[in-house]
């Protein structure tokens, strides 16, 4: 019994290093970034049938990391419009910004998923990223979590300049082609797989005038809408660049 608490003791110690390096602080509560970092592919039920992972705080880091962006490009850019500071925080927030900052600061090598998962691999660190936002505002509250943000994440691994002229939403950009082009675009869910923790991973194929030209795979519709977005959007722009040629 001494040789497991030594462990969950070095576990904790280990973790919450890595918090102080990458963020500069030493967690309070230091289950809530524990929790933070366990996608549902490792959860284990309880007798209740709730799963113990980072969806809850994904949730709550979500509607935190998005107010605090929104304080900072408003006081940021007070000459700019309503339009302007929705895209501007749409692509701070994307899926695609917050997992490569994930990378970018090593959370990568603190979720814990199974290989599957890890596979699949296309919204797992942007969302432990927002169930880390979660739990540190859980911890240490508003005022503390919205200078780390600003201080140590956006200020520092942030390129404002290079996100204001980088187009990221694929989705609302696929749209705008349809729509120039006079195309049809479909998004159908044409498949539910279950890996062996019974977790749904939801198969989407994205149509153009009724051929297939992506598929995108995630745990929910929406985000696996967004995967095949993102690949069509990509094929189609090399399209236009060729054509253009």
């Amino acid at each position: 019994m001494k040789h497991f608490f030594n462990i969950t003791a070095r576990k904790k110690n280990g973790l919450s290093r890595a918090v102080k390096n990458i963020f500069g602080f030493k967690p309070g509560n230091v289950a809530l970034y524990k929790l933070a970092f366990r996608h549902k592919s490792i959860a284990t039920p309880e007798n209740n049938g709730f799963r113990h992972s980072n969806e809850r705080l994904e949730y709550l880091g979500d509607a935190v990391l998005g107010s605090v962006v929104a304080d900072f490009l408003f006081k940021k850019f007070p000459y700019k419009d309503e339009g302007f500071l929705t895209e501007i925080r749409s692509r701070i927030v994307s899926r695609q910004n917050l997992n490569a900052l994930s990378r970018k600061l090593g959370i990568d090598k603190l979720v814990q998923s199974r290989r599957e998962s890890k596979a699949l691999g296309t919204s797992i660190l942007g969302d432990a990223f927002e169930a880390f936002v979660g739990a540190m505002y859980l911890d240490k509250g508003y005022r503390f979590t919205h200078k780390v943000i600003v201080q140590k994440i956006i200020q520092n691994h942030l390129d404002l300049d290079d996100l204001i002229v980088k187009e990221v939403n694929f989705k609302s950009k696929l749209i705008e082609w349809a729509q120039k082009e006079r195309r049809n675009i479909e998004f159908v869910v044409v498949d539910e797989l279950e890996n062996n923790k019974n977790l749904k991973i939801y198969v989407v194929n994205l149509l153009v005038d009724g051929e297939l030209v992506a598929t995108g795979k995630d745990y929910s519709i929406k985000k696996a809408e967004q995967n095949a977005a993102e690949q069509a959007a990509m094929k189609l722009l090399e399209n236009d660049d060729d054509n253009a040629s």
